[in-house]
């Protein structure tokens, strides 16, 4: 195998045979194919796409690099949820504790920060202490002690996924569809389902914004799903605005225990009412979605699954304070006030400029090496549709440093939209879904 020519051929646009992309994947994690050549091949992937067999193929050989995860002793179906990632969505730090509190084993792994958007491992280790890297033994301990366990991808599980994760995130690769999908599905594979549930983000601060793209992501991963018998169901989500009101690590996980808490935004808690419906529908806890909501929705409400996170945080090493406004978690040394310039409708937000906007801050990566501040961020006071006046908060900049504080105002500034007129109607919460059948 010379790794060139399969990556001109690719480049080309012709489709690798199964015995040529094994080759290469397995030379990567050999050592034998270098990062530089990886990236050419991700790229080329990124422009050409994957048919159908290559796509099989990269998911098989993601999935066999490592183990899959025994069923463990907690009796219940186990049930799933991944997003394809968005600006402020903190959803699975609320879902997988309601999930567990409504009769569900969730063994949920999670990824960092990928382009603009905010990862969950990166959210939760803003938490003093927690510890998202354990080793899988750990990780079914947690997952039998607590029902849920929310952790990174160890060196056990389809080691090749997470190599190649970090590679797309610094070559701009990130918003492709085989790559996306595979990456998902053999992480998701790799857990022992009964059932999976997908957030497939739609709007100018997902990947992809626009629904034809988001459909056929769907399709693709629900595919994969059927055809090793996994019984798959894809949500598509609005990702045109932010999702709540915080962006940034532990900006985001205040606002997560707020919703936990019966509180924060009503979005927030919406989306993740629906998708705790799906995980219940999908595990046969209920006969319909609507019944699903509404258990979801009671189960919230009555507080079990906040005390469940407590025992997560615990089990995996954390520490939150839940007696003070900010639970102990990283506090921003220095913040400032954005106003509004002028009176009118809040037309757009932004979402995709508050992500990037968070980067240059130190709460987002450009190298794969990079550590993270995560007090530094967004708190969003108003929302797409509220009228302000000349000197109302639009939002508050969290920063390390006055240069934080005037970046992010620069950003804010451009991102959070005034007008006399909305610039169009927001997208419903919950555009479709698509379903195994």
């Amino acid at each position: 195998m010379i790794p060139q020519q399969l990556i001109a051929r690719k480049r080309d646009g012709h489709a690798l045979s199964r015995q040529e992309l094994e080759g290469l994947l397995n030379g990567y994690l050999q050592g034998d194919v270098g990062d530089d050549q990886m990236a050419a091949f991700l790229m080329a992937v990124y422009f050409e796409g994957l048919d159908d067999s290559e796509l099989e193929t990269l998911v098989d050989v993601m999935l066999r690099s490592g183990n899959v995860l025994a069923r463990g002793r907690v009796a219940g179906p186990r049930v799933d949820k991944h997003s394809t990632g968005g600006v402020g969505d903190k959803v699975s730090i609320v879902l997988a504790p309601l999930a567990a509190e409504m009769g569900m084993v969730v063994p949920m792994m999670s990824g960092r920060s990928l382009g603009h958007t905010g990862g969950t491992l990166d959210k939760l280790e803003s938490i003093p202490g927690f510890r998202t890297r354990v080793s899988l033994e750990r990780f079914n301990t947690v997952l039998d002690s607590v029902g849920c366990a929310m952790v990174g991808q160890t060196d056990e599980i389809a080691p090749l996924d997470r190599r190649l994760y970090a590679l797309r995130d610094v070559t701009a690769t990130v918003p492709s569809l085989p790559l996306i999908t595979a990456s998902i599905m053999s992480k998701k594979l790799a857990e022992s389902l009964d059932g999976l549930v997908l957030d497939v983000k739609v709007g100018s601060g997902a990947f992809l914004s626009r629904i034809e793209d988001a459909r056929r992501l769907a399709r693709a991963m629900v595919g994969v799903g059927r055809a090793r018998g996994l019984a798959v169901t894809a949500v598509l989500s609005a990702m045109d605005r932010p999702l709540g009101m915080s962006v940034g690590n532990a900006l985001e996980v205040r606002e997560a225990v707020a919703c936990l808490s019966g509180e924060g935004p009503d979005e927030l808690r919406d989306l993740v009412v629906e998708l705790a419906g799906e995980m219940a529908l999908s595990a046969g806890l209920v006969l319909t979605l609507e019944e699903g909501r509404r258990r979801a929705g009671d189960v919230l409400a009555g507080g079990g699954a906040l005390e469940r996170f407590r025992r997560l945080v615990t089990a995996q090493g954390g520490t939150l304070r839940y007696s003070r406004d900010n639970y102990g978690l990283p506090v921003a040394p220095i913040t400032k006030v954005v106003p509004a310039n002028r009176g009118g409708l809040i037309s757009r937000i932004d979402p995709r400029a508050l992500g990037y906007g968070v980067i240059p801050m130190g709460g987002g990566r450009t190298r794969q090496d990079q550590d993270l501040d995560p007090s530094v961020g967004f708190e969003l006071c108003v929302q797409v549709g509220d009228r302000v006046s000349r000197g109302d908060p639009l939002a508050i900049v969290h920063g390390a440093s006055p240069d934080d504080l005037f970046v992010g105002a620069r950003v804010l500034e451009d991102a959070v939209r005034i007008a006399d007129r909305l610039a169009g109607d927001p997208l419903p919460l919950v555009l479709e879904r698509v379903v195994s059948g």
